[in-house]
């Protein structure tokens, strides 16, 4: 399966406003943001798992990254409330679910293949810090390493974005929204712009608050095994 398969155009998808498809797991459902491959893919999603519901112990063979969106994800190695950030490196293992029910933003076999950082971060207890040459903009860090920079960003209401995409920029948002162009993001909504691109947004009357990465696109993009 390839959507929006191609990383040097730009791509979009209001999921909020799209249905669900069901995963091969009970109770778990998908929108698809851009996907390489079959059931195994290089992959990003907003997964909603329903109470009670969990997926099969697994290896992450390229690793997994993921946001909580809201409710609260669960396994082995603990219980993580909407706003926790996730880092699962390639190699590791677990078996996900929710006992009361969530939803995540997660991407999948986009890791550098020797990287063994695990990560869990509860963002809610983190301070937003100003950006600097942002006005308007602050900023709270969860991840760099030489290819990619994850962090939550913060807009404040009518703020003018000027974002440089060197190597890729993709965006999430989480709270609020923003426009680009004509084209009006809202929680949910994706955004992703390739290498070299330039992100123009202004965010709405209420602000913005988004899940951002940059850098991770500069390479080629494959599926797991290719």
């Amino acid at each position: 399966m390839e959507l929006n398969a191609d990383f040097s155009k730009r791509a979009v998808v209001h999921a909020a406003r799209i249905s669900w498809v069901p995963s091969p797991n009970a109770g778990v459902e998908r929108r698809m943001l851009d996907r390489i491959g079959g059931e195994i893919a290089r992959a990003t999603s907003i997964v909603r798992y329903a109470p009670n519901s969990h997926f099969s112990a697994h290896t992450h063979g390229g690793g997994e990254e993921f946001f909580v969106l809201d409710g609260v994800f669960s396994d082995e190695h603990g219980d993580f409330p909407a706003g926790s950030y996730i880092r699962n490196p390639p190699s590791s293992r677990h078996t996900p679910g929710s006992a009361k029910g969530c939803t995540i933003f997660v991407k999948l076999c986009q890791f550098d293949p020797e990287d063994r950082t695990h990560l869990r971060i509860d963002t809610t207890k983190m301070p937003f810090l100003p950006a600097r040459d942002r006005p308007g903009v602050e900023v709270l860090p969860l991840y760099q390493d030489a290819r990619e920079n994850v962090r939550l960003e913060r807009w404040s209401a009518d703020t003018q974005i000027f974002l440089p995409a060197t190597g890729g920029v993709e965006t999430l948002v989480l709270d609020g929204g923003f426009s680009d162009g004509n084209e009006n993001f809202e929680p949910q909504s994706w955004l992703r712009l390739p290498a070299d691109a330039m992100l123009r947004a202004r965010s709405g009357a209420n602000g913005c608050k988004v899940w951002i990465k940059t850098g991770h696109l500069a390479g080629s993009q494959t599926a797991p095994g290719s």
